[in-house]
């Protein structure tokens, strides 16, 4: 694992875009998952930036979406691929079939999940994973308790999740209880991982993720054990760890 401490946000989000965009030229063809949320958002910002002054090109890009909820439409407003069409893909000039969507719509949610699974082992699974650490350990919406064999899947959001939902979504009742994810299986399986970090309220998640013990009440933490990892904070999110 290796791990860059930056001294802000802005810097953690010009260093993360450095990280992308050379994993993008490496491979531009890459199968690749992108967060929603605020952490993000800078970015997601610079890669914007970088592509209109022709730094890389993205139109081979194999998008699958890390996470949705369950039982809306990809037009709902509290739809992530809505979030990340509006935010990433379409600034990026991202063609609908370089996508695949979790279907939060389906009939049968599982058995989408399952089909979503099979379809991205058919691609060969993630060549790249950038993630946020949610303020329970999850990654992607891999609630706790989660370890490193679940599997794509339907899930009923934790508490703290539904935190969050309530902050970005305008109010708890707007909430939606259940989440589809991309599993931890395939995501530490990526053959490579991105980590962003930013801020004080991500001090002792992130250090259990890094430096406790491995356990599935924090999902992050089986990233110790996966190879590739690069993990990409801010002084604010790693100061306790007398790193910054």
């Amino acid at each position: 694992m290796h791990v860059l401490v930056t001294k802000d946000y802005a810097a953690m989000s010009r260093a993360a875009a450095d990280w992308v965009v050379a994993a993008i030229k490496a491979k531009p063809e890459s199968t690749i998952v992108f967060p929603t949320g605020k952490t993000p958002l800078g970015l997601y910002e610079e890669l914007i930036a970088r592509h209109r002054q022709g730094a890389f090109d993205a139109s081979a890009l194999r998008i699958f979406v890390l996470d949705e909820y369950v039982g809306i439409p990809q037009e709902d407003s509290r739809s992530l691929y809505g979030w990340l069409q509006r935010t990433l893909f379409a600034p990026l000039g991202i063609a609908s079939n370089q996508i695949t969507p979790l279907p939060g719509d389906a009939a049968d949610p599982v058995a989408a999940c399952h089909a979503y699974h099979a379809t991205l082992v058919a691609a060969g699974g993630l060549d790249v994973a950038i993630l946020g650490l949610g303020p329970n350990g999850h990654i992607g919406y891999n609630d706790p308790p989660a370890d490193a064999t679940a599997t794509t899947r339907v899930l009923d959001l934790s508490e703290s999740s539904l935190a969050t939902c309530a902050r970005d979504w305008g109010g708890r009742d707007r909430l939606l209880p259940q989440a589809m994810t991309i599993g931890m299986d395939l995501l530490l399986a990526a053959r490579q991982k991105l980590l962003i970090v930013s801020g004080a309220g991500k001090r002792d998640i992130l250090h259990q993720s890094l430096y406790g013990p491995i356990s599935p009440a924090v999902p992050a933490s089986y990233l110790q054990q996966a190879e590739n990892v690069t993990v990409v904070a801010d002084e604010a999110a790693m100061h306790k760890m007398g790193v910054a």
